[in-house]
């Protein structure tokens, strides 16, 4: 009971009068126990009344007390934070991941940590090693894995030994690292999408293909060109190059004779679009142009691109979710995703 009194004692915080409040002084005109106070205020698993849990945080309202995290944090072996560890930030697709994530994490009153890896592998191990030494509650990884079995199996190695401390972790991507995982059906996406496309009369495909290490990137290709060979067309060009805007812009310039063009990602078609546009090439007169992810920023674009719709806010919620769930066994989820068709591409004559 000492040491649950010495840990107690550090709670306190300054009011707005510079008056030092003490969980005591909160439990004392909320008329509670010390206990009860505490697991109200410090964010524990034990059930407390609703009728109590108000009296309380009416209570630490009206004193003006405010938790210390570090006490949180050693009095329950680990903190109110999550963290969120995306690719790039600056792409809408992962924006939206962790969106949603985080407004499901507002909802249960914890903080979140957000780092970006810039497509980083060893970066990505980097953050989960830091994160564990910080306890925090758990991590949600937004990304794609990479094509080379020793870095994947290092972070996969990094995320036992955070679990292994009682951290809890899930991930948005392909289902290897031993976690919980909400993972987008991407061949199978783009294969419906192909089929679409060949619906429309198109026979001559090229593919914005991304880096071939890029799991993501090679699964909705690989789906893709699968889906015209059972249809009996042929194989579609596939140009290589970054997974971003900048990609898919030097990538369209290298295509040749096709009449419809997919970009592995929505990012990559924007920067199809505007190849076209500064040669004059007209979309979708001229040259259809197809994406993946439908990302909300790019819906109200002239013309509106023809994608594959992730629910990606939904998803970023449901790892949340799954990363805060302590039972086993682990679960994968998969998600479909459903082809739009819209002015980017025309039918074919």
């Amino acid at each position: 009971m000492r040491f649950r009194g010495s840990v107690w004692q550090t709670w306190k915080s300054l009011s707005g009068e510079g008056v030092v409040v003490t969980l005591e002084d909160v439990a004392k005109q909320a008329g509670v126990s010390l206990a009860t106070a505490s697991r109200v205020l410090n964010g524990s698993t034990r059930q407390v009344g609703a009728d109590l849990r108000a009296r309380v945080e009416r209570a630490a309202d009206e004193l003006g007390y405010r938790a210390n995290i570090a006490a949180q944090t050693l009095a329950r072996g680990s903190s109110n934070v999550i963290g969120i560890v995306v690719h790039d930030l600056t792409d809408p697709y992962f924006a939206a991941l962790a969106d949603g994530a985080m407004r499901a994490a507002a909802t249960e009153g914890l903080l979140v940590m957000v780092g970006t890896t810039h497509r980083d592998p060893e970066q990505e191990i980097a953050y989960v090693a830091t994160l564990n030494a910080q306890r925090v509650r758990a991590v949600l990884l937004a990304g794609s894995r990479v094509a080379d079995q020793a870095v994947t199996g290092r972070l996969r190695e990094e995320l036992a030994r955070y679990r292994d401390s009682g951290g809890r972790a899930a991930c948005v991507g392909q289902d290897l690292l031993g976690v919980d995982t909400v993972a987008p059906a991407n061949r199978e996406g783009a294969a419906e999408l192909a089929r679409a496309l060949a619906g429309l009369g198109h026979t001559r495909f090229a593919v914005l293909a991304g880096p071939p290490h890029l799991m993501t990137a090679a699964d909705r290709s690989a789906g893709f060109a699968a889906a015209l060979e059972e249809l009996g067309l042929p194989a579609p060009q596939v140009i290589h190059g970054p997974f971003d805007r900048d990609g898919g812009y030097a990538a369209a310039r290298q295509v040749e004779d096709a009449t419809c063009v997919f970009a592995v990602n929505d990012v990559m078609a924007v920067g199809a679009l505007a190849a076209y546009r500064e040669r004059g090439v007209r979309v979708p007169d001229d040259v259809s142009v197809a994406g993946f992810d439908d990302i909300v920023t790019l819906r109200d674009h002239v013309p509106a691109l023809t994608t594959v719709r992730l629910p990606l806010a939904d998803m970023g919620a449901r790892a949340l979710e799954l990363a805060l769930n302590e039972e086993e066994p682990v679960v994968v989820e998969h998600v479909a995703g459903e082809v739009v068709l819209r002015e980017s591409v025309r039918r074919i004559a």
